[in-house]
């Protein structure tokens, strides 16, 4: 069963082509919705070349405000990494409850081959996500709060391959 819907305030900015549709789940289970590409007007003829090893912010012509105690996570489209292997470089990006500017997406190209970002096509998805405030207590280091695990200070692949 779905969660309710969140209502989530999108504009579209004065530049953004009203022609492309808003974010949204392209299937009813699915946990992001897609964001597209909207190009300046004089890159959406000829699209914007990522060569390989490339990356830059491609804007989405989008402003939104996610809720209090929310964020809204940018993460790659599994099927463009997995074809052109071209990826959002920190991933997951995050747009803040109280960012306000234009929601951009920053794309690289881990491919072999350049890679056109099309007007209007599907480069990431955004997922809606609840965020939790940590409330640091400083500790000394023998503070039992801060005591051995099972895993102690085994770090990466430490737990196997």
């Amino acid at each position: 069963m779905l969660s309710p819907a969140i209502p989530l305030p999108v504009a579209r900015l004065p530049h953004a082509d009203p022609a492309l549709p808003l974010p949204a789940y392209e299937t009813p289970g699915a946990a992001g919705m897609d964001l597209r590409a909207c190009l300046p007007p004089e890159a959406r003829a000829a699209g914007l070349v990522l060569a390989p090893g490339a990356r830059a912010a491609i804007p989405t012509g989008l402003v939104v405000a996610a809720p209090e105690g929310t964020e809204i996570q940018i993460r790659p489209r599994s099927g463009l990494a997995l074809r052109t292997g071209v990826t959002v470089a920190n991933a997951p990006g995050t747009v803040d409850a109280d960012y306000r500017g234009e929601v951009m997406v920053l794309l690289v190209n881990l491919g072999d081959q350049p890679f056109t970002v099309e007007h209007g096509a599907r480069i990431a998805q955004a997922v809606l996500a609840p965020v939790l405030r940590a409330a640091l207590v400083e500790s000394a280091p023998g503070d039992p709060a801060l005591g051995p695990t099972l895993r102690g200070a085994g770090g990466f692949g430490s737990t196997g391959v």
